[in-house]
């Protein structure tokens, strides 16, 4: 879920479960395409730094996309 935010310039919306994921549109559908966008790029620097994480503590994994 995400929250929108109206305001005279536009719309903020962000992402509540996913700290600092924010963005913006002048219209609510650019908005939300927008925030999409933000949480794709979010979840792809989560998992970089994860990488990092596990792969300084000599961890090793790998990461399969799953459809439920």
């Amino acid at each position: 879920p995400v929250e929108l935010i109206e305001s005279e310039e536009g719309f903020a919306v962000r992402s509540p479960a996913l700290p600092g994921c924010w963005s913006q549109g002048r219209t609510r559908g650019e908005a939300l395409a927008n925030i999409r966008e933000a949480i794709g790029l979010w979840q792809e620097a989560a998992a970089e730094d994860e990488e990092e994480v596990l792969a300084a503590e000599g961890v090793q994994f790998s990461r399969e996309m799953v459809t439920v």
